[in-house]
C-alpha cells in the first residue's frame, strides 16, 4: 500500500506570525505520534526567515521537513508550492494562512482564525479591508474544507462569506508549558521585571479591538484600590495607538506598569504570579491568553463577547467590554474576595484541561483522512 502524504504548510512558523506559528508547531508536534503506518506528514519550512521554533526537532520516522524559500507574501508561491506538492506526491495540503497558493491541484484544508479587518472596519484602511476580503475569498473558494478555531469564528464566516454550514470548528489549546509555576520561578520573574507582590495582568497588544482604553478607564474608577494592586500591561506595543497611555496620564492613573513584549519563556511565571488576568477584548477568534492563564491557575475576568465565553465556560468572571464600570466591578470583586479567586483558580484549571493539542490534532487528522478518503487527488 502506498503512503498517504499530508503536507502542513509551516512557512508561517516565523517571528512575524507568533500566533499562527504556535498553532502550526503544536499541531504538528501533537499529530506526529498519531500518524498511522502508511501516513506521512511533511512540513514546509521557509529557511530564509527567522523562527522561534526548531522545526528540525519535529522530524522523525513519519515526519519530514522540506525547505522552500518562498514567502506567503510572494506571488511566486502561486506556482512554486503547487509544483512542490506534485513532486512530493501530496494527498492533502493544509494552509494555516489565507495568503496561500489558490490552486494547489490537491485537496486543500484552510484554517481561519478571525475576521477582525472586516468586523472592525474603522481600525483598518479601506485598501487593507479590500485586500483581506479578496484574498480570504480566494482562499475559501480554493479550500476543499475549512477549519475555524472557534464556533464564534465559524458563525462569522458563515455570516460574512456565506460559507457552507458543514465547516468544521476545532478549538486551540494552551501550550503544554503553561501550568502553575513554583514560587522560585515566580519570584525570579518578579525580580526580573521589578513587579510588586500583587498585580493584575493584561497580556495582549494595544490594537483598538483589544479595548485597552476601556481597561484604563475602568482602573480610573477604582482608584481607592490603587495602593492594593498594580495593573501590568504586557505584550506588543503598536505606536499607532497611544490612546491607553495617554488616558492613564490624563486621568492620573499611576498604578500601571507598561512592560511591552515579554519573552515566551517568562509567560508561565508571569501568569502564575498574577492575582488575576483581565482581558477586555472586544473580539477574539479564540483568546489564548485566557486559556493560558487558567492553565497556570490564575483567576480570569474577561469579556462576554465573541469566542471568549466558549473558551472560559463558567470558570471566569465575564463582563460587557464596552462598559468600563462593569470591568471595574469585576476587578474589585477579584481583589477583595479571596474565596472567589480560589474557586476560579480550581474551575479554571479544570476548564483548561478540557482543551489539549492532542484533541486538536486528533480532530484535525480525522478531517485530513475524511478529505483524502472522499476527495482523492
Amino acid at each position: 500500500m502506498s503512503a498517504v502524504t499530508f503536507v502542513l504548510d509551516a512557512r508561517t512558523a516565523t517571528a512575524h506570525f507568533p500566533g499562527i506559528g504556535r498553532y502550526v508547531v503544536n499541531l504538528a508536534r501533537a499529530m506526529a505520534p498519531l500518524l498511522e503506518g502508511d501516513e506521512r506528514l511533511i512540513l514546509l519550512r521557509d529557511p530564509d526567515r527567522p523562527s522561534p521554533w526548531d522545526l528540525s526537532g519535529l522530524a522523525g520516522e513519519r515526519v519530514k521537513v522540506v525547505d522552500v524559500s518562498c514567502s506567503p507574501f510572494s506571488l511566486r508561491q502561486q506556482w512554486a508550492i503547487p509544483r512542490l506538492l506534485r513532486r512530493l506526491r501530496a494527498d492533502l495540503y493544509h494552509s494555516p494562512y489565507y495568503l496561500m497558493p489558490y490552486w494547489t491541484g490537491v485537496p486543500t484544508l484552510l484554517t481561519v482564525y478571525d475576521l477582525i479587518p472586516l468586523l472592525f472596519p474603522g481600525h483598518v484602511s479601506r485598501r487593507a479591508r479590500w485586500l483581506f476580503r479578496w484574498t480570504m475569498s480566494l482562499a475559501l473558494r480554493s479550500a476543499t474544507d475549512v477549519v475555524a478555531i472557534s464556533q464564534s469564528t465559524r458563525s462569522d464566516l458563515q455570516r460574512v462569506f456565506s460559507i457552507r454550514p458543514e465547516m468544521t470548528s476545532i478549538p486551540l489549546a494552551a501550550d503544554p508549558v503553561f501550568s502553575p509555576c513554583p514560587p522560585t520561578e515566580i519570584e525570579a520573574v518578579r525580580r526580573k521585571y521589578a513587579l510588586p507582590e500583587t498585580f493584575v495582568l493584561y497580556l495582549g497588544s494595544n490594537k483598538p479591538h483589544k479595548n485597552l482604553v476601556s481597561l484604563i478607564e475602568a482602573i480610573s474608577h477604582i482608584t481607592h484600590y490603587a495602593s492594593r494592586f498594580t495593573l501590568v500591561v504586557a505584550g506588543a506595543w503598536d505606536p499607532r495607538y497611544p490612546e491607553a497611555r495617554q488616558l492613564a496620564e490624563a486621568r492620573g492613573v499611576e498604578n500601571v506598569r507598561w512592560l511591552g513584549p515579554v519573552p515566551e519563556a517568562d509567560l508561565p511565571a508571569l501568569y502564575s504570579g498574577a492575582i488575576a488576568l483581565v482581558f477586555p477584548s472586544l473580539y477574539e477568534g479564540f483568546g489564548l491568553p485566557v486559556l493560558e492563564a487558567m492553565a497556570c491557575g490564575t483567576p480570569v475576568a474577561c469579556s462576554s463577547t465573541s469566542s471568549l465565553p466558549e473558551v472560559v465556560g463558567d470558570a471566569a468572571l465575564t463582563f460587557p467590554p464596552t462598559d468600563p464600570r462593569a470591568i471595574a466591578e469585576a476587578l474589585a470583586r477579584l481583589l477583595q474576595d479571596a474565596d472567589l479567586r480560589a474557586d476560579l483558580r480550581e474551575r479554571g484549571l479544570q476548564q483548561a484541561a478540557r482543551f489539549s493539542w492532542k484533541r486538536t490534532a486528533e480532530e484535525t487528522l480525522a478531517l485530513y483522512r475524511h478529505i483524502v478518503r472522499t476527495l482523492p487527488a
